[in-house]
């Protein structure tokens, strides 16, 4: 079955494997790190002394699109204004996009 796979295919698979890895995982190490800088200048771990934590569910939006994906091949800013997008406000942050910190406002 690989008997035709020469020496530079084989390279050409593993460097994209271990792209795809690196793709994967970046946002992990990214994480990791702000979190390190962050205890290393004595900040908040959650926030960096923000104060506040943007929703997870709408990503500090505040509102959520209910329409399920489509692809179109016009770009959005070609198209007429006429046909509304529906949106409805996020029901867990009540629209705001963001919570306090609890990490800052804890009880002592």
């Amino acid at each position: 079955m690989f008997e035709h796979i020469t020496a530079n295919e084989i390279a050409g698979y593993t460097v994209g494997a271990l792209l795809v890895c690196a793709t994967i995982s970046a946002p992990k190490i990214d994480s990791f790190i702000s979190v390190s800088q962050r205890r290393s200048l004595n900040m908040c771990t959650r926030c960096g002394n923000l104060k506040v934590v943007s929703c997870t569910k709408c990503k500090g939006s505040g509102a959520i699109k209910e329409e399920a994906f489509t692809f179109n091949l016009v770009d959005e800013s070609y198209q007429s204004s006429s046909r509304p997008k529906s949106q409805s406000i996020c029901m867990k942050c009540k629209g705001t996009g963001r919570f306090r910190c609890r990490e800052c406002f804890k009880s002592p």
